[in-house]
């Protein structure tokens, strides 16, 4: 479910606890997926936000929503299942160079989460 839910052949998640977890602005929209798990998403660009257990005293959080993924290590796997299994090739494909700047063609992105939000990270309450 989390390949179509993502549109992409995996979705890695982070979990924070309820109690952890805050948003700073606005709300999602909500998808019932199963009759366990709702997904969060923005309603406004469509990004996928959450995979949620209702119930649960936790979270599940779309790590690559995030503004720094980077900073997020993954600790597991789960659903091998589903594992493409030509993922194992990829460090052997050939790799090519990012695109030159000048041919890159010129947009204003307009997904940031924060893009119409005046001080981010938002200030201490």
């Amino acid at each position: 479910m989390c390949q179509k839910a993502s549109g992409n052949y995996f979705m890695p998640l982070g979990a924070s606890g309820r109690d952890a977890f805050t948003l700073t602005r606005g709300e999602p929209s909500w998808f019932q997926s199963s009759e366990h798990v709702r997904r969060g998403f923005c309603g406004t660009c469509g990004t996928p936000l959450f995979y949620d257990i209702p119930g649960m005293d936790f979270i599940n959080i779309t790590l690559g929503s995030l503004d720094e993924p980077q900073q997020i290590v993954p600790e597991a796997q789960s659903n091998l299942a589903q594992k493409m299994n030509w993922f194992s090739l990829l460090d052997a494909l050939p790799v090519e160079a990012e695109q030159p700047e000048s041919d890159a063609t010129p947009v204003k992105n307009n997904q940031h989460p924060d893009h119409d939000t005046l001080h981010w990270p938002p200030q201490e309450r």
